[in-house]
């Protein structure tokens, strides 16, 4: 009992840490301190330490000698290689997502829409980038692919510690959401096509800023 206990506990972490990472938690370059991690999650080190060592083993972090763990940072021709795979992903997934979205997912992406907007009217960064992976996740899990989905989200896990770096430029800042509006149009009447071509506009967009910040 103590072992299932104590594993739920490791992928409850695990699940946590993998997620801050994909939306910006951390930042490139930062180092993980455990013992701030475990105490802001409100658990012992020893299942933070193992998350850790999971997520470095899937290449999201980086072993520092005598220094932990770290967030690693990208070059330019990696962030090339990450932009073009998402690409390739995220339209496929949106694309596929369309015909299966109810009514009840397109009223969640409109609030969630509006949620951004406001976000970035108040200079929210977590606010936004929170809204932003949700939005994006109720489009692909409608595609009913969760291998699909399993290597999106592990993508995102090389991109998601520089998307906060999208804020630092308040005129860019303000036209992150552009294309989100276009993709809601485009879902609203059903055209798959025209989803998959506003998916590919806001993550090209986005590229133009984040590219800059890579090493």
């Amino acid at each position: 009992m103590k072992t299932s206990l104590h594993q739920t506990l490791q992928d409850q972490t695990y699940d946590t840490l993998r997620q801050w990472l994909s939306i910006g938690r951390f930042v490139p370059g930062e180092r993980i301190k455990i013992r701030h991690v475990a105490a802001e999650l409100g658990v012992g080190e020893m299942p933070v330490r193992a998350a850790l060592q999971r997520l470095a083993a899937e290449s999201a972090l980086v072993n520092v000698p005598n220094c932990g763990v770290a967030v690693p940072r990208l070059s330019k021709a990696q962030f090339d290689d990450v932009l073009r795979v998402r690409l390739i992903l995220e339209g496929q997934a949106a694309e596929l997502g369309v015909p299966h979205l109810t009514s009840h997912d397109l009223a969640t992406l409109a609030q969630l829409n509006a949620q951004m907007v406001d976000a970035l009217r108040t200079a929210n960064p977590k606010r936004y980038l929170d809204a932003n992976e949700a939005f994006h996740l109720i489009l692909y899990r409608a595609a009913g692919s969760p291998l699909l989905l399993e290597l999106i989200e592990t993508v995102w896990l090389q991109v998601g510690p520089i998307s906060n770096l999208l804020f630092g430029d308040a005129h860019f800042a303000g036209t992150l959401n552009d294309a989100h509006d276009e993709l809601l149009s485009a879902a609203t009447t059903r055209d798959a096509a025209g989803v998959r071509r506003a998916i590919e506009r806001d993550l090209s967009h986005a590229a133009t800023c984040l590219r800059e910040q890579c090493d």
